[in-house]
């Protein structure tokens, strides 16, 4: 059996949003997961200013990854390479961990794997689960993606099937928590009033169903090809209107007040 020892020794940075994370990992076994967290910084705006993301990421940093070492029980010389989250994400946050990853790979002389954070919360199932079957999809909900990803290779090969189009799961429950006062981050207490609510008072209409917005599949009615007396009036002298910015009476010689 080989020796563990012989698998690569990795350190890992991700600063996306508004934590730092450092992890360390020997092949696929963790050994060591230090978070520094802003996330009372944040509390009083109501969501994440990346502003205070970026300084946060920088006071953290260093501090966080001695951590990491300390509980892994190695040392930086002892590292075969430094990964950092290259995006998507924040980019004054994707910036610190980037710049400081280079620094480290620079000064310890090893190499430096740009990852796509996406990608990796559909690796790190390897952690507790083995290796993924390829191909693999993969359902990914978090504070700020909401995607369906197909993978055929891990590592080289992560396509996105579909995701939310506006906001994500997590993004909705801070704004949700902000309109409501219910504080910073939102999910937590909205899940826990949820659970006490009742599932039936409010009928609430669900998206992109049957007559909404979904895209038309008849043809239209003879009479929807009919031209509208609005489209009439567009193709003739556009009807002036007084300037008022009030009334908006038709005038032939708008002036500056009715």
């Amino acid at each position: 059996m080989a020796d563990s020892r012989d698998e690569p020794l990795v350190l890992g940075i991700e600063t996306s949003c508004d934590e730092t994370g450092v992890g360390i990992v020997r092949g696929t076994t963790l050994l060591a997961d230090a978070v520094a967290s802003s996330v009372d910084e944040h509390a009083r705006f109501g969501g994440v200013v990346p502003e205070v993301a970026s300084r946060a990421h920088l006071e953290a940093m260093v501090p966080t990854i001695d951590r990491a070492l300390k509980e892994a029980g190695v040392s930086a010389k002892d590292l075969d390479g430094i990964a950092v989250t290259a995006g998507p994400g924040l980019a004054g946050a994707l910036l610190v961990g980037v710049s400081a990853a280079k620094a480290y790979a620079y000064a310890l002389d090893k190499p430096l794997y740009g990852v796509n954070h996406l990608a990796s919360h559909i690796c790190v199932d390897q952690l507790e689960h083995g290796p993924l079957p390829e191909p693999t999809m993969a359902l990914l909900v978090s504070g700020g993606h909401s995607s369906l990803l197909l993978s055929t290779d891990i590592t080289s090969d992560v396509r996105p099937l579909g995701s939310t189009i506006d906001d994500a799961a997590g993004e909705a429950f801070d704004k949700i928590a902000r309109v409501l006062n219910l504080g910073f981050p939102g999910g937590p207490v909205i899940d826990r009033y949820a659970r006490e609510g009742d599932p039936e008072a409010i009928a609430f209409p669900r998206g992109l169903s049957p007559g909404r917005a979904t895209p038309r599949t008849t043809s239209p009615s003879p009479a929807s090809r009919r031209p509208s007396p609005a489209g009439s009036r567009r193709s003739g002298p556009r009807a002036r209107t007084c300037r008022c910015g009030t009334c908006r009476r038709p005038s032939r010689r708008p002036s500056s007040t009715c």
